[in-house]
Protein backbone atom coordinates (compact mmCIF):
# COMPACT_ATOMS: atom_id res chain seq x y z
CA UNK A 1 0.00 0.00 0.00
CA UNK A 2 0.94 3.32 -0.72
CA UNK A 3 2.53 5.89 2.41
CA UNK A 4 4.24 8.77 2.45
CA UNK A 5 7.61 7.51 1.79
CA UNK A 6 6.10 5.61 -1.51
CA UNK A 7 7.73 7.27 -4.50
CA UNK A 8 5.19 8.50 -7.52
CA UNK A 9 7.34 6.27 -9.92
CA UNK A 10 9.47 3.58 -9.96
CA UNK A 11 10.95 0.80 -12.36
CA UNK A 12 8.38 -1.71 -12.44
CA UNK A 13 10.50 -4.88 -12.22
CA UNK A 14 11.83 -3.36 -8.82
CA UNK A 15 8.26 -3.59 -6.84
CA UNK A 16 8.62 -6.50 -4.78
CA UNK A 17 6.62 -9.63 -5.58
CA UNK A 18 3.84 -11.14 -4.11
CA UNK A 19 4.73 -13.14 -1.36
CA UNK A 20 2.41 -15.59 -1.85
CA UNK A 21 2.43 -17.31 -4.82
CA UNK A 22 -1.35 -17.84 -5.48
CA UNK A 23 -4.66 -17.67 -3.45
CA UNK A 24 -6.34 -20.59 -5.05
CA UNK A 25 -6.58 -23.15 -2.72
CA UNK A 26 -4.79 -26.55 -3.02
CA UNK A 27 -4.90 -28.56 -5.40
CA UNK A 28 -5.37 -25.04 -7.66
CA UNK A 29 -2.36 -23.24 -5.76
CA UNK A 30 0.45 -25.77 -7.23
CA UNK A 31 -0.24 -25.04 -10.29
CA UNK A 32 0.60 -21.28 -10.08
CA UNK A 33 3.98 -22.06 -8.92
CA UNK A 34 5.67 -20.56 -12.47
CA UNK A 35 4.30 -17.06 -12.08
CA UNK A 36 5.50 -14.35 -10.26
CA UNK A 37 3.19 -11.52 -9.73
CA UNK A 38 4.33 -7.65 -9.08
CA UNK A 39 1.20 -5.80 -7.98
CA UNK A 40 1.86 -2.28 -9.04
CA UNK A 41 -1.77 -1.15 -8.46
CA UNK A 42 -1.55 -2.13 -4.58
CA UNK A 43 2.15 -0.73 -4.34
CA UNK A 44 0.69 2.64 -5.47
CA UNK A 45 -2.61 2.06 -3.33
CA UNK A 46 -4.87 1.82 -6.01
CA UNK A 47 -8.39 1.22 -5.36
CA UNK A 48 -10.52 0.65 -8.37
CA UNK A 49 -8.18 -1.04 -10.65
CA UNK A 50 -5.59 -3.47 -10.51
CA UNK A 51 -2.41 -4.12 -12.26
CA UNK A 52 0.11 -6.77 -12.09
CA UNK A 53 3.47 -7.32 -13.82
CA UNK A 54 3.82 -10.97 -14.32
CA UNK A 55 6.05 -13.21 -15.25
CA UNK A 56 5.54 -16.64 -16.27
CA UNK A 57 8.52 -19.02 -15.92
CA UNK A 58 8.43 -21.84 -19.36
CA UNK A 59 5.50 -24.13 -18.67
CA UNK A 60 3.26 -22.13 -16.33
CA UNK A 61 0.16 -20.45 -16.56
CA UNK A 62 -1.05 -16.90 -15.74
CA UNK A 63 -4.31 -18.00 -13.62
CA UNK A 64 -6.59 -21.20 -14.01
CA UNK A 65 -8.92 -20.90 -16.96
CA UNK A 66 -11.76 -18.48 -15.59
CA UNK A 67 -14.32 -15.64 -16.37
CA UNK A 68 -15.47 -13.05 -14.31
CA UNK A 69 -19.14 -11.77 -13.54
CA UNK A 70 -18.66 -8.11 -13.49
CA UNK A 71 -14.86 -7.36 -13.98
CA UNK A 72 -13.36 -6.37 -17.16
CA UNK A 73 -9.73 -7.12 -17.81
CA UNK A 74 -6.80 -6.40 -20.35
CA UNK A 75 -3.35 -8.29 -21.07
CA UNK A 76 -0.72 -7.31 -22.58
CA UNK A 77 2.50 -9.15 -23.83
CA UNK A 78 5.53 -7.50 -22.63
CA UNK A 79 8.31 -9.84 -23.76
CA UNK A 80 8.01 -13.52 -24.81
CA UNK A 81 5.28 -15.28 -26.30
CA UNK A 82 2.32 -16.33 -24.89
CA UNK A 83 -1.01 -18.73 -25.70
CA UNK A 84 -4.39 -17.04 -24.84
CA UNK A 85 -6.32 -20.47 -24.07
CA UNK A 86 -10.17 -20.07 -24.15
CA UNK A 87 -12.88 -22.91 -24.86
CA UNK A 88 -12.64 -21.71 -28.60
CA UNK A 89 -9.37 -22.34 -29.14
CA UNK A 90 -5.70 -21.09 -28.84
CA UNK A 91 -4.06 -18.07 -30.37
CA UNK A 92 -0.39 -16.84 -30.12
CA UNK A 93 0.37 -13.44 -28.66
CA UNK A 94 4.18 -11.78 -29.33
CA UNK A 95 5.36 -8.83 -27.48
CA UNK A 96 2.90 -6.02 -28.71
CA UNK A 97 -0.08 -7.44 -28.29
CA UNK A 98 -3.03 -7.41 -26.06
CA UNK A 99 -6.33 -9.48 -25.12
CA UNK A 100 -9.18 -7.73 -23.70
CA UNK A 101 -11.95 -9.75 -21.92
CA UNK A 102 -15.16 -8.28 -20.84
CA UNK A 103 -17.06 -9.53 -17.50
CA UNK A 104 -19.42 -11.95 -18.37
CA UNK A 105 -17.66 -13.27 -21.91
CA UNK A 106 -15.27 -16.11 -22.60
CA UNK A 107 -13.10 -18.10 -20.17
CA UNK A 108 -9.44 -17.52 -20.77
CA UNK A 109 -6.08 -17.94 -19.32
CA UNK A 110 -2.70 -16.99 -20.46
CA UNK A 111 -0.16 -19.96 -21.09
CA UNK A 112 3.75 -19.83 -21.46
CA UNK A 113 4.40 -23.33 -24.15
CA UNK A 114 7.66 -21.47 -24.64
CA UNK A 115 11.41 -21.99 -23.47
CA UNK A 116 11.51 -18.48 -22.36
CA UNK A 117 10.21 -16.33 -19.78
CA UNK A 118 7.10 -14.36 -20.18
CA UNK A 119 6.06 -10.85 -18.77
CA UNK A 120 2.68 -9.42 -19.41
CA UNK A 121 0.76 -6.34 -17.96
CA UNK A 122 -2.51 -7.49 -16.53
CA UNK A 123 -4.96 -5.00 -16.03
CA UNK A 124 -8.56 -5.62 -14.52
CA UNK A 125 -11.52 -3.47 -12.21
CA UNK A 126 -12.31 -3.98 -8.97
CA UNK A 127 -15.42 -4.26 -9.08
CA UNK A 128 -17.51 -4.97 -5.98
CA UNK A 129 -19.55 -8.49 -5.76
CA UNK A 130 -17.32 -10.09 -8.44
CA UNK A 131 -17.37 -13.80 -9.21
CA UNK A 132 -15.46 -15.66 -10.22
CA UNK A 133 -16.27 -18.89 -12.81
CA UNK A 134 -14.01 -21.80 -13.07
CA UNK A 135 -15.02 -24.12 -16.21
CA UNK A 136 -11.92 -26.52 -16.40
CA UNK A 137 -11.96 -26.59 -11.80
CA UNK A 138 -14.33 -27.59 -9.38
CA UNK A 139 -13.56 -23.81 -8.10
CA UNK A 140 -16.03 -20.72 -7.43
CA UNK A 141 -15.07 -17.64 -6.41
CA UNK A 142 -16.71 -14.76 -4.66
CA UNK A 143 -15.25 -11.12 -3.96
CA UNK A 144 -15.78 -10.26 -0.44
CA UNK A 145 -16.86 -7.83 1.70
CA UNK A 146 -13.32 -7.76 2.28
CA UNK A 147 -11.57 -7.64 -1.14
CA UNK A 148 -10.38 -10.38 -0.72
CA UNK A 149 -11.37 -13.80 -3.02
CA UNK A 150 -12.95 -16.76 -0.57
CA UNK A 151 -13.01 -19.96 -2.79
CA UNK A 152 -15.08 -22.53 -2.42
CA UNK A 153 -15.88 -26.02 -4.83
CA UNK A 154 -19.22 -25.53 -7.32
CA UNK A 155 -21.35 -27.20 -5.10
CA UNK A 156 -20.45 -24.54 -2.02
CA UNK A 157 -18.70 -26.21 -0.01
CA UNK A 158 -15.59 -25.11 1.40
CA UNK A 159 -11.97 -26.40 0.35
Amino acid sequence: MTNNKTPVAVVAADVPPRTKPSNYPEPFANRMTRRKKRKLGDYFGLENFGVNLTTIAPGGESALMHTHSKQDELVYVLKGEAVLATPSGETRLSPGMCAGFPAGGEAHHILNCSDCDLVILEIGDRSKGDEGTYPQDDLRAVMGKDGKWHFTRKDGTPY
